[in-house]
């Protein structure tokens, strides 16, 4: 039927073909046209809604007309890209079996590339009567939704093609830095205004110089595919901040653009442009971009959520259900997708592959992993060779970017930390908790701090991948900043309206004998030691680090150790209140990190000879340089430890050995040193570190006397052709 506009007529949809997936450009019999496949296998029908170049007139409401193995298809000759849409679906609403098919409701399509119009209310789009949650709602929505666009595909590739490709960073020298666009750049007085919070202000030359001045390698980006904020924020005049609650996996939020997509009938190529501007910049600038991607659930919630797109397609599909038609929730955001079922694994991997070929994008950071894994032939329970991951591992596309994972979630056995495949790396709670307890004061021995130092082998060994394979982090959006960690034992959440319920009490931190700011300078003095150490301890580690943004700049949120609903200056990074020798000290570390092999070796320490002049490759010694007895390494107290460490680099002899002393306890220590001469590259006591091609803090001999909390990392030269002059270890 014809419902407006121009033509006189309606299109017709003749069968066309059930791939590829969305509504994309296509050439059928040698004509133009569109191509429209959805998944939907429990519909009885689905409609393509046609609208003008406004967006608000529907023009036309077209039945697809063939059904092949639950895709829903059709071909309409005539029509390419530009045209905007809408999708319905009919079926039964039967809410005890999983169905809520209602076709009052204008739906957007999983796979559209492009999407325009208000975003801000979506939450409040229910499929059901606010009355009567068992009943379908029956009046129209069509007026509130935003109108996919059809974009021609074929054009964005070639675009993303003419991208500078990535530095393709080795791990061992990846340095990760997780920031949120909008707060990493929205209080920068050197970044335009106009720039500020955007995609073009990442890339900007004020945020180029603060990246290559600290050295670091890749941006791991909050969520920048397109959400919408949850009911309960919008009902307070709130938003998600972060991101985590994705409605389009295939497109760029536009509120991150210099010119934001409001509009029904706007064009959102230019926040398409934009993004590719942004990476094609930091590649050329030696910067490595990764997203943090969000496929454990959508933004359509439980089932007194909204219905947006899947829950409309096809509910019992896309969504992990229990018998009586019910939401499982491992993910804790009330629905968790259906693993089990291959449209889902097929969207996923679309969506990554559309980012890696036309945005250029170099890996991407899966939140909440662990779902991921879950399927129903495993009774949901985890499994590190479901069929997603099996798909990924062979997938030419993904084999050349990084792939990290979250590995928990809060369903059963939900903590898979060291399960994932070969080519994953994970985020390290455990390296997290164990530094922040040792450096801060709470309950852990010499050997837990051991084993995260060198690489955390009892988690990653086994399945036979490196200690790269560990992300090393001490803070991270979610928890306290680091200049929280060492200012507020507890939370301090109230801003978020949640009466301080929200955001976890585990948080190993400790404020100095003073809660929040304090003008005490034995109280400040002693913050400041504990950030540098704990800073010095993560860029010394065996493994990948990530440094939280705005952790250089000793950034606080207040005590706010869940402030994903703050988008203001709670987390805008305050850049004129910076810490400016911590950002100098910070990347100081970093360049300490590259220059020493022996601090990124990408091999497990075997404690063996080497070609080495018959050293070890790591040698732990106690302070007056014996080798530490078996049951000093779970002892509760005594917060010493050193090692000695012999590698070179890529299969080459080393050129030098390191020692790393780590004193966190309240006695002042001397340490006996191996025999020669050491330089003292670093101590964090007194904030000394030698800058890259700079003199050594200091050279000393036999001993070292070292005050707590203190990270000293000492190093001397090798002769390659005199005679052995190492000490052998006791």
């Amino acid at each position: 039927m014809t419902l407006g506009g121009d033509r006189p007529t309606a299109p017709v949809c003749e069968p066309g073909r059930p791939w590829p997936m969305g509504v994309v450009p296509a050439l059928f019999g040698g004509r133009a046209g569109i191509n429209i496949a959805v998944a939907a296998r429990h519909a009885t029908a689905v409609e393509l809604c046609l609208y003008d170049e406004t967006g608000r007139h529907e023009t036309d409401r077209i039945r697809l007309p063939s059904c092949t193995e639950g895709i829903w298809h059709g071909f309409v000759p005539g029509l390419g890209a530009g045209q905007r849409y809408g999708l319905r679906a009919h079926g039964p609403w039967q809410p005890d079996a999983g169905h809520r098919f209602n076709p009052q409701r204008l739906l957007i399509d999983p796979w559209t590339r492009s999407l325009s119009g208000p975003l801000e209310r979506l939450a409040n789009e229910i499929g059901y009567r606010a009355s009567a949650p068992d009943q379908a709602c029956a009046y129209d929505n069509a007026e509130r939704m935003p109108r996919c666009r059809v974009v021609d595909v074929h054009e964005e590739l070639r675009r993303g093609a003419a991208i500078m490709p990535g530095p393709d960073t080795p791990l061992a020298r990846t340095v990760l830095y997780e920031a949120h666009v909008k707060a990493l750049t929205a209080l920068h007085p050197g970044v335009p205004a106009a720039l500020r919070g955007t995609y073009a202000g990442l890339a900007s030359p004020a945020m180029l110089a603060h990246y290559q001045r600290l050295g670091l390698t890749a941006l791991c980006l909050l969520p920048v595919q397109l959400h919408v904020d949850e009911h309960h924020l919008v009902e307070r005049g709130m938003t998600n901040h972060w991101g985590y609650n994705t409605l389009a996996f295939f497109v760029p939020d536009p509120r991150y653009a210099t010119v934001p997509v409001h509009e029904l009938g706007a064009d959102d190529a230019a926040v398409r442009a934009e993004f590719r501007t942004m990476v094609d910049t930091l590649h050329r600038n030696g910067i490595e971009v990764i997203l943090d991607v969000v496929y454990n659930h959508t933004a359509e919630g439980n089932a007194l959520g909204p219905t947006l797109s899947w829950r409309g397609l096809d509910n019992a599909a896309w969504y992990a259900l229990d018998e009586h038609g019910r939401h499982l929730n491992p993910s804790g955001c009330g629905n968790t997708f259906n693993m089990g079922n291959p449209n889902v694994v097929q969207m996923i991997m679309d969506s990554l592959r559309w980012w890696v070929q036309a945005y250029g994008v170099d890996g991407f950071r899966f939140d909440l992993a662990t779902a991921l894994g879950r399927e129903p032939a495993q009774g949901q329970h985890f499994n590190p060779r479901a069929t997603l991951f099996t798909a990924m591992a062979q997938d030419p596309v993904l084999a050349r970017v990084k792939l990290i994972a979250e590995p928990w979630d809060i369903g059963p056995d939900g903590y898979q930390t060291g399960r994932f495949g070969a080519r994953w790396q994970e985020w390290n709670d455990q390296f997290r908790d164990t530094m922040r307890a040792w450096w801060l004061g709470h309950p852990c021995t010499r050997g837990q701090i051991a084993r995260r130092l060198a690489g955390s082998s009892d988690l990653f060994q086994a399945s036979g991948r490196s200690p790269l394979a560990s992300i090393n982090m001490v803070t991270a959006h979610d928890g306290f900043t680091l200049a929280d960690l060492t200012a507020y034992v507890n939370k301090h959440n109230q801003a978020n309206g949640e009466d301080n319920r929200d955001g976890h009490n585990h948080n190993l931190s400790a404020n100095a004998g003073h809660e929040g700011p304090c003008g005490d300078p034995a109280i400040a003095r002693r913050r400041a030691q504990w950030r540098r150490a704990l800073l010095a301890t993560l860029l010394c580690a065996q493994g990948t680090p990530q440094l939280l943004a705005g952790d250089e700049l000793a950034h606080s949120q207040q005590g706010n150790n869940n402030a994903y609903c703050q988008d203001n200056p709670v987390t805008w990074l305050d850049w004129n209140a910076a810490d400016e020798a911590l950002t100098a000290f910070t990347a100081a570390l970093v360049h300490l990190r590259q220059r020493y092999p022996g601090l990124r070796h990408p091999q497990w320490f075997r404690g063996e000879k080497q070609a080495c002049e018959g050293w070890p490759d790591i040698a732990w010694r106690t302070a007056d340089g014996l080798r530490p007895d078996t049951s000093a390494w779970e002892l509760p107290d005594g917060r010493l430890l050193c090692c000695v460490i012999t590698v070179g680099e890529g299969g080459k002899p080393p050129r030098e050995r390191l020692m790393l002393i780590l004193l966190a306890g309240e006695d002042e220590v001397v340490v006996q040193l191996p025999q020669g001469t050491w330089n003292v590259m670093l101590e964090t006591g007194s904030g000394q570190v030698a800058r890259p091609g700079g003199p050594p803090v200091a050279t000393v001999s036999a001993s070292l006397r070292v005050a707590p909390p203190s990270v000293v990392v000492l190093v001397q030269s090798l002769d390659l052709h005199g005679p052995a002059r190492l000490e052998m270890p006791t």
